[in-house]
């Protein structure tokens, strides 16, 4: 076994970390206070060819694995942009594996360049506000009239919705009750997002204000055959194949938030003089500092193999859904402790911990709940009986 990392992944961190230089903690910290998309930020990524790490080489991509991948949205997390600066890329690294995947070559040539360029920007939309994590009951209709559909339907907690120009929406093409199989009748689209027929509402949430999440209300979207990805009923399918990379993502990017707030305590308790002496001498102070410390090293551990067996081509729900526990739960721990070592100073916005905090409470939730991921593994890994 080999735990160092390559001389092209060092090269990658180092060249991540060049970028974020120019986008310090009081940058995020004004897009935290005022919102706003970080354009700047996300132009900085696409000029330097960062949004198409994961994306075939042929479309302008440069075709390296989600290991590469992680590795950079750690790097983004850590720098102190934390998850709005990650968030506000992550949709381009892994939301259109399905095109990747399953779509044609027109298809690929036709979306992935202005993606990886930058040019376009897009969302994702599957969650719906009645259904939850239960995909399979999604309601949002497709019906196909000629040679387009008509959508009708809502989507809530769609990231990136207010600035997006392309939406990839997975919506049912055959009711549930006539579809073959419980998995079949929902069919994925990757299509121009016409404000004209999708009412876009920004919801008003706890952190990363920067990066908007919303509800959708879908009245006539028309979406031409040509935009749907591969064949019709088959979508949910499709998504499957992009649920282990970002589950992935995610705990690499609660990794670096979590790394973000241990710097920055550290230096504090290190720095912070209280009774004539520095606070991080108290054992009190300095052994939970520790503790986060070893917590995220496993957490690396753990998301990198599972981004290895990925790559690898081997079987990762495992591994992944735990990276996604286990990372998002070692990241909030980290957050915590460095609100708690700063003391009242933690309470402050200028000190940013709080902010991390905040958005620390989001792995934990998304893209499925801490309950779900410990449903899969119970049921797959330890071979329990099915709970949901």
């Amino acid at each position: 076994m080999n735990f160092a990392l390559t001389d092209d992944q060092i090269a990658i961190r180092s060249a991540i970390e060049e970028i974020c230089r120019y986008f310090d903690d009081d940058y995020w910290l004004k897009r935290d206070r005022d919102g706003g998309f970080p354009h700047e930020f996300h132009a900085a990524m696409a000029k330097a060819g960062w949004l198409g790490i994961a994306m075939p080489e042929q479309f302008g991509g440069a075709g390296l694995g989600i290991t590469e991948a992680a590795l950079m949205m750690e790097t983004v997390a850590a720098s102190g942009g934390g998850l709005s600066a990650a968030s506000a890329i992550h949709m381009n690294v892994f939301g259109l594996h399905p095109v990747v995947v399953h779509g044609t070559d027109e298809q690929k040539a036709r979306w992935l360049p202005s993606i990886i360029d930058g040019h376009h920007k897009a969302c994702f939309g599957v969650t719906e506000p009645n259904t939850g994590l239960n995909t399979l009951k999604l309601k949002t209709a497709a019906v196909r009239q000629g040679d387009r559909y008509v959508v009708n339907g809502q989507k809530v907690w769609i990231s990136t919705a207010q600035v997006a120009d392309k939406i990839m929406l997975l919506a049912r093409t055959t009711p549930a009750d006539e579809a073959a199989a419980a998995t079949h009748g929902l069919s994925l689209f990757y299509t121009d997002l016409d404000r004209s027929k999708v009412e876009v509402r920004e919801i008003e949430k706890l952190g990363r204000k920067a990066v908007d999440s919303n509800q959708l209300f879908i009245d006539g979207l028309e979406i031409p055959l040509e935009d749907r990805i591969g064949e019709e009923g088959r979508g949910f399918e499709y998504v499957l194949h992009g649920l282990n990379p970002e589950r992935i993502l995610v705990a690499a990017e609660a990794t670096g938030l979590g790394k973000a707030a241990l710097r920055r305590a550290s230096t504090y308790a290190a720095e912070r003089v209280v009774f004539d002496r520095p606070i991080g001498m108290n054992q009190g102070i300095q052994h939970p500092l520790a503790e986060r410390w070893v917590d995220l090293e496993a957490a690396t551990l753990l998301y990198q193999r599972a981004s290895f067996l990925y790559d690898e081509g081997r079987s990762c729900g495992a591994e992944a859904n735990a990276a996604k526990f286990f990372c998002a739960e070692a990241g909030f721990r980290a957050c915590e402790t460095a609100v708690l070592t700063h003391g009242g100073m933690g309470y402050a916005k200028e000190y940013h911990v709080e902010r991390y905090f905040r958005e620390a409470m989001l792995p934990r939730i998304a893209p499925i709940s801490i309950q779900l991921a410990l449903s899969f593994i119970g049921e797959k890994v330890l071979g329990l009986p099915k709970s949901y």
